[in-house]
């Protein structure tokens, strides 16, 4: 087994014996528990000694309303990282994952809606997810559509399900034959392209269509203003399963706890900050003081990003440092690759 920091194989024993004693009953770790739960060979005295260096070390809390101890972010970074062995997701849980995810093929948000609800769950922590940014995926059809004489609905059909619909202001009413013809140049020559790449190079693609002079007054407008008519935003929109999952955890029982609880998930611009970075990194864990932000310091996220077709999102849980990382970690990365399958 790896050793940090120096500590010996009896120090990482006992050590992971008080992480997995406070993950799973979230009381203070006595020495008379650790010797009798684990069978770790040595006395009560001697695990007592060793928890106190620990302590000292910066890898055990002392609450001072109880003899025993609980681990800090330190614990389970050296926990994560050199102690912990991975435990893969059961048969029954794989089960459930693929029965709520896979079948008919729906909207990516409504994929990732479903997967977040699905791995807070079975996790009883928080799912979240981000969608891919619009800017990268591509467009598989336009359709225009008179809504009034001097304006015209935008349809954005894009891969994975994705609809979008804008209003593009006219001069005055188009001879609905116009409107067909610009719709058919549209698709003929932007279908198969990411936005982004639509933006940079749409005046070129639109230069030399023909056509009636009502179709070429409205191919004028997309020439002119297509920057803007085809930049629909990052809506990178973060989804979350359902907060009562973190909310029946005894760190949430106090009232000051619930509201930051309620104000991180009703604000969500701190999570998008937190998970937009994660994008690139595959499997990404940052437990409790290691996020940037002191209102995550509190919290553990253990994300892991997915890709498929250029599309890149992130998907995975929120909750107390105080968690199973062993299970969470092989159902965040399996449930990555199930919507990567399901957006293929």
């Amino acid at each position: 087994m790896p050793t940090h920091d120096q500590l010996t194989e009896r120090q990482l024993r006992v050590l992971e014996a008080v992480v997995h004693c406070y993950i799973q009953t979230a009381e203070p770790a006595g020495s008379q528990t650790i010797a009798r739960r684990f069978g770790l060979g040595v006395s009560p005295a001697t695990i007592r000694n060793i928890m106190s260096e620990l302590e000292e070390k910066g890898y055990l809390f002392h609450p001072h309303t109880s003899a025993g101890r609980i681990p800090t972010d330190r614990a389970y970074r050296i926990y994560v990282d050199a102690i912990m062995r991975l435990s893969p997701p059961s048969n029954e849980e794989q089960n459930t994952l693929r029965s709520e995810l896979v079948g008919t093929r729906s909207a990516v948000e409504e994929v990732l809606r479903r997967a977040a609800q699905v791995l807070g769950v079975l996790t009883q922590e928080l799912g979240v997810a981000v969608a891919p940014a619009l800017d990268h995926m591509v467009l598989e059809r336009l359709e225009l559509v008179q809504v009034t004489s001097e304006r015209l609905l935008l349809v954005f059909n894009l891969r994975s399900g994705v609809v979008r619909t804008i209003f593009v202001e006219v001069p005055g009413m188009l001879p609905p034959a116009s409107v067909q013809q610009v719709s058919r140049i549209l698709n003929e020559r932007l279908s198969g392209l990411k936005l982004q790449d639509i933006r940079t190079t749409l005046p070129e693609r639109l230069r030399d269509a023909g056509g009636t002079e009502g179709g070429r007054e409205l191919l004028n407008i997309f020439i002119a203003e297509g920057d803007g008519l085809f930049d629909l935003g990052e809506d990178s929109a973060v989804v979350l399963g359902s907060a009562q999952m973190l909310a029946d955890q005894p760190e949430f029982a106090s009232n000051s706890r619930m509201r930051d609880l309620l104000r991180l998930t009703e604000g969500r611009d701190l999570l998008k900050q937190a998970l937009e970075s994660r994008r690139q990194r595959g499997l990404s864990i940052t437990i409790g003081g290691e996020n940037h932000d002191t209102r995550l310091s509190d919290f553990t996220l253990v994300t892991s990003s997915y890709e498929a077709g250029g599309l890149k999102g992130v998907i995975g849980v929120m909750g107390p440092t105080r968690m199973p990382y062993d299970k969470i970690i092989g159902l965040v990365e399996h449930t990555s690759r199930l919507v990567e399958g399901l957006l293929e």
